[in-house]
């Protein structure tokens, strides 16, 4: 056997391993919500399927689709890490600061903030119990 089949049957071997151990070892507590259908981050109900959603999602998306684009455009650039010069890396560090920069800005602006109704019980629960005390 080569070294790379003994490394697929490792692999294989290993995955296996941990989705047994997965399966006995992890809690297994259902309740109603979670067998409740859930898409785009709204519950579904009858009748109701089509119902308006926050433009937020569609921000997560593109800047998935931006990092991902980084992340393409700096591969070639470390591949090919011998015959880079200087100024490639002045290119590359010029691009992921940029970038960057734009991420930090939606950071600062709380454009990736989702309020969601788990957070909004929990922090009512967390002032219910502040004030009873």
């Amino acid at each position: 056997m080569s070294s790379m089949s003994i490394f697929i049957v490792l692999v294989v071997i290993i995955a296996l391993l941990f989705i047994v151990i997965n399966l006995v070892l992890a809690p297994h507590n259902p309740y109603q919500e979670k067998y409740s259908i859930f898409e785009c981050g709204f519950h579904s109900f009858l009748g109701q399927n089509r119902s308006q959603f926050t433009i937020k999602f569609f921000i997560y998306a593109l800047i998935f689709l931006l990092l991902d684009l980084e992340i393409l455009l700096l591969f070639p650039f470390g591949v090919s890490g011998y015959t880079n010069d200087i100024y490639g890396l002045i290119i590359m560090l010029g691009f992921t600061t940029i970038v960057t920069i734009g991420f930090v800005y939606e950071l600062g602006k709380n454009a990736l903030k989702i309020d969601s109704r788990q957070s909004l019980t929990s922090n009512k629960v967390n002032n219910i119990k502040i004030f009873t005390l």
